[in-house]
């Protein structure tokens, strides 16, 4: 299936007789990006494993890595053309890195590893290559949590936001609620807490980054993938917000369903209409755009 790369970005550089895969310096590069990295690498895959909230990270480079090698024939046939202002890329990875490890700062340290493959890219390939990896590069920043800071200042009000739209439709379907500040208390006696886990920040990077692979595959306008982005975003904070109101329905009934498998349960499938309304929100968005274009979209091309 081809990529959404081709409308993003052209190389200018001529093609030339394609070239077998270089896989001896790929495998040097990869060794020593390894080495100097072995210990950031390790904390992240271990965050990976063990925070739900960055569970999607495992999935990026994998994403990232295929979506690169969908595109190795158009890679091999650019002429190399070595961009020397990757070694100060390469070198500020280094910097930032030891920076980071200094003050024990986490996201200085994965970002620069960022820094880093874009520019072995550029010394190794040039900026026609970085160009046609420009969106699986853009891809691997999903697979980095957020410092805690700002993780802290997006999910406290959207913490307040669930439980305040929870406290709203609670009401109208009658059912006694008290709010404060993102605590909710039923009638029952039964207190809910929206904490950070229930802010929906998870389903908001998840669905995000699921955003942009959709439309990269199944959509060939270059623009899809911005706006299918955008519109992500409040569907994941509204359905966040359904899931909080639900677990107050139920919980009024059962305490036992806030909690526990049936909890975990409720957020699967919130999760999975969540991105029904994203393909919902693709084909709407679609279905106007023909309508002004007097045109239908052009399916993404599937590769040989």
């Amino acid at each position: 299936m081809a990529s959404a790369v081709d409308r993003l970005s052209e190389p200018a550089v001529g093609p030339v007789a394609p070239r077998n895969i270089p896989w001896l310096p790929i495998l040097w590069f990869a060794l020593l990006v390894a080495a100097c990295y072995l210990p950031m690498l390790r904390s992240l895959v271990n965050q990976w494993l063990n925070d739900e909230d960055m569970g999607h990270g495992l999935f990026v480079p994998l994403v990232a890595g295929y979506i690169a090698w969908q595109r190795k024939d158009e890679l091999l046939a650019i002429a190399p053309k070595p961009n020397y202002w990757g070694l100060l890329l390469i070198a500020w990875g280094a910097l930032q890195l030891f920076v980071g490890t200094l003050g024990a700062e986490l996201f200085l340290q994965r970002t620069a590893l960022l820094f880093t493959l874009v520019g072995a890219l550029l010394v190794t390939g040039g900026t026609a290559v970085v160009r046609m990896l420009s969106f699986p590069l853009l891809l691997l920043v999903f697979m980095i949590p957020i410092p805690r800071i700002i993780f802290t200042r997006i999910t406290f009000p959207l913490q307040l936001f669930a439980s305040s739209v929870a406290e709203s439709a609670l009401s109208l379907i009658n059912i006694p609620v008290i709010r404060e500040g993102n605590v909710l208390e039923l009638a029952s006696g039964q207190k809910l807490s929206v904490v950070e886990a229930c802010s929906g920040i998870r389903s908001l990077m998840s669905l995000t980054f699921l955003s942009l692979v959709y439309a990269y595959f199944f959509d060939s306008k270059k623009w899809m993938l911005w706006v299918l982005l955008a519109a992500t975003i409040p569907i994941a904070i509204l359905a966040n917000a359904g899931r909080v109101t639900i677990t107050g329905i139920l919980s009024n009934s059962r305490s036992d369903l806030a909690s526990g498998f049936f909890h975990s349960l409720e957020g699967f499938l919130i999760f999975a209409v969540a991105v029904a309304l994203m393909i919902m929100a693709h084909q709407m968005i679609n279905f106007v755009y023909r309508r002004f274009h007097g045109k239908q979209s052009e399916p993404a091309p599937i590769s040989e």
